[in-house]
């Protein structure tokens, strides 16, 4: 499986204008409610809410993975933000997040699928030339570019 697979350009904002974890959080629903990937904006936001009350979501290396499972969503997606100013999100190293996953996944199928894709990102960003490459494109289509690679 392809991160990409999970994915569209569409769900990709290399310019996220959120000064906070909550605003980040809401317009990144926006982009997988547009997308028709929710039933319900407001129960995948209480699930998200959920998870990043058990800890953060910010993973260090300017990276935050917010991720929830609801019934709300209908098919695993994957939206991602760049923030050029970044965003305090109580990561572990005390960085601002500026590359933003949010992950949704059925409540059903969440056992498998939301850890794969944990891992499949985890991998990937472990690399930080990488990361430094997601931080600097310019375009929705040279990030859609980089994300293909992770898979």
């Amino acid at each position: 499986m392809k991160l990409t697979e999970l994915m569209s350009k569409d769900l990709v904002d290399i310019d996220l204008k959120a000064s906070t974890k909550n605003e980040v959080i809401d317009h990144m629903i926006e982009k997988l409610d547009q997308s028709d990937a929710l039933k319900s904006k407001r129960k995948f936001k209480k699930a998200i809410e959920k998870r990043e009350k058990e800890g953060s979501t910010g993973i260090g290396f300017k990276v935050a993975i917010p991720h929830g499972k609801s019934k709300a969503v209908t098919a695993p997606r994957v939206a991602f933000g760049l923030s050029r100013a970044g965003v305090d999100w109580n990561s572990v190293d005390g960085d601002n997040a500026q590359l933003v996953f949010m992950i949704a996944v059925p409540e059903e199928s969440a056992g498998n699928e939301h850890l794969k894709i944990l891992q499949m990102l985890s991998i990937k960003l472990m690399d930080e030339a990488f990361r430094n490459q997601l931080l600097n494109v310019q375009t929705v289509n040279e990030a859609y570019e980089l994300l293909e690679q992770i898979g």
